[in-house]
């Protein structure tokens, strides 16, 4: 078993903090200043992102052997099939309720990842959640409600900016979320709960591999989508816009936009690995905190967005709720793999305080060369241990951040 990878530099994390933070905002931003100027297109706006994406994955694999394209296999494509539904129908959810929602409110809309995913994730394994894990989730759910609910100090609302011309097109930017909007959020939100669950047993289908999952995930999703492309005649309302002048519809926002969210959604992608492998659950838990508030001042600033007494507590609050959830998690791995370290230093201090071994322990093997390869190999399968927990902990968590 490998040798854990040794600590990370402080440029290192750095970098890695800030190139995850910068992908994600943009992803974010960009994806809304499209849908703003291109209401009537987003499923065609989504599968543009999910086809750059599969080429990106194979001019990956072209440039760098640890990039491995699987083979398409009706048999594995039968398998994969919940979980690539599972995903499109979400991204589905979470494209209509970013459209339809101020980026700012964003984030609360699909507050409610982290107690679904936790209440999936119990049912789907029978066993009741941690007490600090469902703290947690009563904290997020209470942030969800105080910003679902009708501001209380109205005329303490402000925006910092008007939208401005051509990015938000007409739409208010001070007109209040409306149900349906709320339900793509909570639906998205389900979904990404529902999607997480899937992806542990998934995976084995996919060799243990996240690149080949993420590739038939993409892949899946776009073909499934592409139908229904079609029959909502958005190809068609592009050519109608397109010929139709007085309009107004600024064609290359829609272009551009798809082509930089589409190479950053990738990006955003290695970022998370690399997120996972080089930061700790802390150093995420305070980027991901800070990446919260830049987006509210952001959506505040570029697109206008109002910023109510209510809206600006929810999203401290499930912020908070966020960040207990995750330490809470990483506790637990701590905690899970604490007997394991012990029981590795005990063995390698009772036979390394012995000089020689009797006659006995000889003939069966028993010999100190013997011993320390197998408590260093429980040492660092503690450490491999942990670092997945760590992952899972960071995957959760930024479900509900992205």
């Amino acid at each position: 078993m490998p040798a854990p990878n040794q600590q990370a530099t402080t440029f290192q994390v750095a970098s890695v903090v800030s190139f995850y933070m910068t992908a994600a905002l943009v992803m974010v931003f960009v994806n809304k200043a499209v849908l703003n100027s291109s209401p009537d297109l987003p499923l065609l706006f989504l599968f543009i992102q999910l086809v750059i994406a599969v080429a990106l994955l194979h001019l990956s694999a072209a440039v760098s052997s640890k990039i491995d394209i699987p083979r398409l296999e009706l048999a594995t494509a039968k398998k994969l099939t919940p979980v690539v539904l599972v995903n499109i129908i979400g991204l589905v959810f979470n494209t209509l309720c970013l459209r339809d929602v101020e980026a700012s409110f964003f984030q609360i809309a699909r507050g409610m990842v982290i107690p679904l995913t936790i209440l999936v994730s119990s049912v789907s394994t029978r066993t009741a959640p941690a007490g600090r894990v469902v703290t947690a989730a009563g904290i997020v759910t209470l942030g969800f409600l105080l910003g679902v609910s009708p501001p209380s100090l109205s005329a303490l609302s402000f925006s910092l900016a008007p939208a401005a011309p051509g990015v938000s097109g007409a739409r208010d930017p001070h007109a209040a979320p409306g149900l349906l909007s709320l339900v793509y959020g909570l639906l998205s939100a389900l979904f990404i709960a529902f999607h997480s669950v899937l992806i542990k047993s998934s995976l084995p289908h996919c060799g243990g591999s996240t690149i080949q999952l993420a590739y038939w995930t993409n892949l899946g999703s776009a073909a499934f989508l592409a139908p229904f492309v079609v029959l909502t005649g958005e190809p068609f309302k592009v050519l109608a816009l397109l010929g139709d002048s007085l309009q107004g519809w600024n064609f290359s926002v829609f272009v551009w936009g798809s082509l930089v969210t589409g190479v950053f959604g990738f990006l955003l992608c290695i970022a998370g690995l690399l997120s996972i492998k080089v930061t700790s659950p802390v150093t995420h838990m305070f980027s991901s905190a800070a990446r919260s508030v830049i987006q509210t001042l952001l959506g505040v600033w570029l697109f206008g967005d109002l910023l109510t007494i209510n809206r600006a507590t929810s999203i401290m609050v499930i912020l908070l709720g966020t960040m207990f959830y995750t330490w809470a998690k990483h506790v637990e791995g701590q905690q899970r793999a604490a007997p394991a370290s012990r029981f590795a230093s005990a063995l390698l201090g009772a036979r390394s305080s012995s000089s020689s071994f009797s006659g006995a322990e000889e003939e069966e093997g028993m010999g100190l060369e013997d011993v320390k390869p197998k408590a260093r190999d429980l040492e660092w399968g503690r450490l491999a241990s942990v670092r997945e927990d760590d992952a899972e902990v960071l995957f959760d968590a930024e479900k509900a951040r992205a």
